[in-house]
């Protein structure tokens, strides 16, 4: 008898132990996970969660296999500030064309012309000339032409390393909407697997989100055509790369990735229609109207607005218009004046640009 007990019975009551957690009978519950830290209570959050609540409960007739659970984000605005007060890779390109030593003397001068108007624009609110998206992404793809990735990445993270200019105790690399990350772990959790569509070169949203740990195939941004470094002017269908080999920048503008644009990259990078995105501006428009049409699931559609002058340089008249326009188009308003406790964290305070 005791031997049958041994063989038999003791296996199974140590499964039972095993699978149900018998010997953890008294140990109490872990506590939940505090989320949202950094908001305060506000229409926009409290939607979020309802939606996020209703689409992952099984039982619910909106529920979303975990597979199908795509967000989108803006970067620039959206989870990253707008410094300087513009977008940090027109701050990049004015510093790699008017400031850097190694590059200034040999800038082409439409390449020039382009980092000039941008500093007119930041210095003194001169209007930048039309279609500014365009010349700037032009213009960029000539002064990083030559660059292997690597290369360009570090000069990227390096320039991300200098304070942000019109702040005290940040970099140009921590100026990171602390709110917006709240949500990237609150969806994370929630089984939503969620993106970088940037107007923004996507190798710089590459090397500015690796430190929130966003990986580099979650990243869709602007692109110029790319080659191997002994490749020239030859096609790549006929041209194999050799080992020793790097992959280069070229001057070659591929795609600004901008509203319909963006729509087009998350068919032909994801392959799979949003249910969730978030921007800030109307080059996200598109992204969300594409994101809202989702004929297979519930989807939702969230736009930031800059609308806090105290904490933040924002235009609060622009601000105004903007968060009108959203609300008549359907989306949900994100305020940062209202809804963050904090926008970059403690121990950052706005202040005075300084020209040199």
């Amino acid at each position: 008898m005791i031997y049958l007990m041994k063989r038999i019975l003791f296996p199974i009551l140590f499964m039972l132990v095993v699978v149900f957690g018998g010997c953890n009978v008294n140990t109490p519950d872990q506590p939940a996970k505090t989320y949202f830290t950094l908001w305060n209570d506000c229409e926009a959050l409290t939607a979020l969660q309802d939606y996020v609540t209703d689409v992952t409960n099984p039982q619910s007739a909106n529920f979303i296999p975990a597979e199908d659970r795509i967000a989108t984000f803006d970067m620039d605005g959206t989870f990253v500030g707008e410094l300087y007060p513009t977008y940090f890779e027109y701050n990049l390109l004015e510093y790699r064309v008017l400031e850097d030593a190694a590059y200034k003397d040999k800038a082409p001068d439409d390449v020039k012309q382009a980092a000039q108007a941008i500093r007119d624009f930041v210095r003194n609110g001169t209007k930048l000339p039309e279609p500014f998206d365009l010349i700037h992404a032009n213009a960029a793809a000539k002064a990083y032409a030559g660059m292997t990735l690597a290369e360009f990445d570090n000069y990227v993270t390096t320039y991300a390393k200098t304070p942000a200019n019109g702040f005290t105790g940040m970099t140009y690399g921590e100026s990171f909407y602390k709110p917006m990350l709240e949500v990237f772990d609150y969806l994370k959790d929630n089984g939503f697997a969620y993106y970088v569509v940037s107007g923004s070169d996507r190798f710089i949203c590459r090397a500015l989100v690796r430190s929130i740990g966003i990986a580099p195939n979650r990243v869709i941004g602007m692109d110029v055509r790319l080659c191997a470094s002994n490749q020239g002017d030859v096609p790549g269908v006929e041209y194999t790369m050799g080992k020793e080999e790097d992959v280069l920048r070229t001057d070659e503008l591929f795609i600004k990735n901008l509203k319909t644009n963006k729509v087009v990259q998350i068919e032909q990078e994801i392959g799979k229609v949003p249910v969730l995105s978030f921007g800030n501006s109307s080059g996200d428009c598109a992204m969300h109207n594409f994101c809202l049409g989702n004929e297979q699931y519930k989807s939702a559609a969230f736009m930031l607005v800059a609308d806090d002058d105290a904490r933040d340089h924002a235009n609060l008249e622009e601000g105004a218009r903007r968060e009108a326009k959203w609300r008549e188009a359907g989306y949900h308003v994100i305020s940062m004046k209202n809804d963050f406790k904090t926008i970059y964290g403690n121990g950052v305070e706005k202040s005075d640009f300084i020209f040199e």
